[in-house]
């Protein structure tokens, strides 16, 4: 799986992971649907890494999104971007577009 990396991920995957392997993770992490050109993801990248970086032991797994693409459509991901914490591969909270790095905080703060 490519597209994970702990801490801060720069780049979206073009090669997402299956909802099988996402399945299969352990313990806590976070996935991140969006697109490059994105003027939503662009803004929020700042305070993302903000965040992140103190975050540095959780895999952030980062893919590009959009029609047909499988792991966007399990997850029913609606606009960009969109973090899911996922815990033992399970859904534990999501965040669609956010505006800062309080708003990522606390969706952080819920890791187990």
């Amino acid at each position: 799986m490519k597209s994970t990396q702990m801490g801060f991920n720069p780049d979206y995957a073009e090669d997402a992971p299956t909802l099988e392997q996402i399945s299969a993770l352990v313990g806590d992490a976070i996935l991140e649907f969006g697109v490059p050109w994105c003027g939503h993801c662009q803004a929020a990248q700042p305070a993302v890494q903000e965040v992140l970086s103190e975050y540095s032991q959780l895999p952030h797994i980062k893919v590009v999104d959009g029609k047909g693409k499988p792991l966007g459509r399990a997850f029913r991901v609606k606009r960009w971007p969109t973090f899911i914490l996922l815990h033992k591969g399970m859904e534990v909270a999501r965040l669609v577009r956010p505006l800062g790095t309080d708003e990522i905080r606390e969706l952080l703060a819920q890791c187990k």
